[in-house]
């Protein structure tokens, strides 16, 4: 599917040329700061400075005192403290954080984590009955819980109190804890609202080490686990987010906990890693255990403290990676196969399949596939306890949850954000849920949002890239959510020599345009064009800047998104 290019407006012009001036910058470069807010030298500087001390005052999150008192009295008593959370990468490195963190100033503590095949997300009745067996009175739960409000009141007939550390979007009524630590909150006035549930954990951690007047790496030590899941929950990268990005990439790439460590050296590379890299390489590999066994697997493994431990963990949990490949490819074959041949389907806005063998640890994985594909938003259904269990995945610029709010009478329950959701519903409701979804999809989404795009900051002239340029434009990492790596367009644009193609769907090749220098690029997945490009045929180039390294070797390398040909 072909994408439409679409370049966003420039930045004031007066705004981004005092801006290149006082950074001594490239104007391109500087128009990009201008288009992400960054608007002032000191704004700039914030933001090419990253600061430890600039992260929020934890005591501003509403409810954080009462999380500190209700931990104070908790130690002070000797109480048995459960650390909860969700079984994905953001709910096993808050786990990971959590217990270990509190496991310096007590030993009356454990974790757990809801198996995903049997109990299913969030807070379980399950696991609130084990605490209790455990004489557990008080539960950190993390990434999870803010819409857990009858599992929260049957915890308190119980006599066992819960401290909410949250994420999520909250529901009308919020639960009946001992706190409830949510920035999204409409009651807490926390100037960031994106934390991650890594990130919300943390927090709690800065605040009981400055209650205690406690040594800030006590809590820093964690910032590695905190970056992974902001990588992986897809958090915008910027504010607190950008900071803990920056500190944690520092220590993964200088000195990882034991666990990552033992992953990274299992992954056979051990530095330059990138928030890219943690998406693409580590996240996938933690996610691994909770999607074919349990998640347990994965905290155990980021809390190892021995290097033999961490190194047998981390192969078993490799082990299950390839087996979750494995899977993934399997169903999404079949996904791809139950579309292509229904007409129906295909000429649909959205898509939901579903399949009762389908492994539920992997349906995200084959829903992402899915809207890839064929791009318009997209419903994995598979069997779960009876029940059937959902993941979705959205196009970019169109509300997911609110297409699955309008449906929520055939649902069970249904949470998420924009863009993705989980969902479980009765099998008897998948037809009427199906076509209610497609119904309003339909009426709600605009035809240019089911084609995908590629969004170019501004057009560039080869001869503007130079090494300067791209020292300040690394400086600008790291890249993700809100502050994506800057792509460029690049008009007249001649290929030197012959482009060839590269693994199997790969191209290499170098290009350049009148009097510039001779760039390599690369693109993946352009493979079709090798044929197309010809000497003296001008096109047009939508691409990163980047540095390529190899075996030690570092060279600049355009990263090429599209091509389109000027005639």
């Amino acid at each position: 599917m072909e994408k439409r290019w679409v370049q966003a407006l420039p930045g004031v012009k007066e705004t981004t040329d005092l801006l290149a001036q006082q950074l001594n910058i490239d104007s391109s470069l500087a128009n990009i700061l201008v288009q992400r807010g960054i608007t002032s030298f000191d704004e700039a500087k914030d933001f090419f400075r990253p600061q430890l001390a600039a992260l929020h005052d934890p005591f501003l999150m509403k409810d954080m005192d009462k999380a500190i008192t209700r931990i104070d009295e908790a130690l002070e008593k000797g109480e048995k403290i459960m650390v909860y959370g969700d079984y994905d990468v953001d709910g096993t490195t808050s786990v990971a954080l959590t217990y270990s963190f509190l496991s310096q100033f007590t030993t009356q503590i454990e974790y757990y984590i809801p198996d995903r095949h049997k109990e299913g997300y969030g807070i379980s009745t399950a696991g609130i009955d084990y605490a209790k067996a455990q004489h557990i009175s008080l539960i950190i739960a993390l990434d999870c819980g803010i819409k857990s409000t009858d599992k929260i009141d049957y915890a308190n007939s119980l006599g066992l109190d819960f401290i909410i550390c949250d994420h999520h979007l909250p529901g009308d009524e919020l639960p009946a804890a001992a706190a409830v630590l949510d920035p999204k909150r409409s009651d807490c006035s926390y100037p960031f609202k994106e934390l991650a549930g890594c990130g919300i954990g943390f927090k709690l951690a800065q605040a009981y080490c400055i209650s205690h007047q406690l040594p800030p790496h006590l809590y820093e030590q964690y910032l590695d686990l905190v970056m992974v899941s902001i990588a992986a929950d897809i958090v915008p990268v910027v504010d607190e987010n950008r900071i803990l990005a920056y500190y944690g990439l520092i220590k993964l790439n200088t000195n990882p906990c034991t666990g990552l460590k033992a992953l990274l050296d299992s992954c056979h590379k051990t530095k330059d890693y990138t928030l890219t890299d943690v998406v693409f390489t580590l996240a996938p590999r933690i996610n691994a255990a909770g999607r074919m066994d349990h998640a347990n697997q994965a905290v155990k493994m980021l809390l190892c403290n021995t290097d033999d431990l961490a190194k047998e963990q981390s192969l078993f949990i490799n082990l299950q990676n390839t087996d979750r490949k494995l899977s993934d490819q399997t169903i999404t074959a079949e996904a791809f196969a139950l579309i292509d041949e229904c007409e129906v389907l295909i000429n649909k806005k959205t898509t939901v399949v579903y399949n009762e063998k389908w492994n539920k640890g992997v349906i995200g994985i084959v829903a992402s596939r899915l809207t890839e594909k064929y791009y318009r938003p997209t419903i994995v259904l598979t069997a779960s306890n009876g029940t059937v269990t959902g993941s979705a995945r959205s196009v970019a610029g169109y509300d997911l949850y609110e297409a699955l709010v309008g449906c929520a009478d055939l649902l069970i329950q249904f949470g998420g954000h924009k863009f993705a959701a989980g969902l479980t519903l009765k099998p008897e409701n998948i037809t009427a849920f199906s076509d209610r979804f497609e119904e309003i999809v339909s009426a709600t989404i605009t035809e240019n949002l089911l084609c995908p795009e590629i969004n170019i900051d501004t057009a560039l002239e080869f001869s503007q890239i130079d090494g300067k340029f791209q020292r300040i434009l690394a400086q600008m990492a790291p890249f993700g959510p809100s502050n994506p790596a800057p792509v460029f367009v690049t008009h007249n644009v001649t290929i030197v020599g012959r482009a060839y193609i590269v693994g199997i769907k790969h191209l290499k090749l170098n290009i350049k345009q009148q009097n510039s220098t001779i760039f390599e690029a690369i693109g993946f997945g352009l493979a079709e064009f090798e044929s197309l490009l010809q000497p003296n045929r001008p096109f047009s180039v939508c691409y990163t800047v980047e540095e390529n390294v190899w075996k030690e070797n570092r060279r600049l390398q355009l990263n090429i998104k599209a091509i389109r040909f000027d005639t």
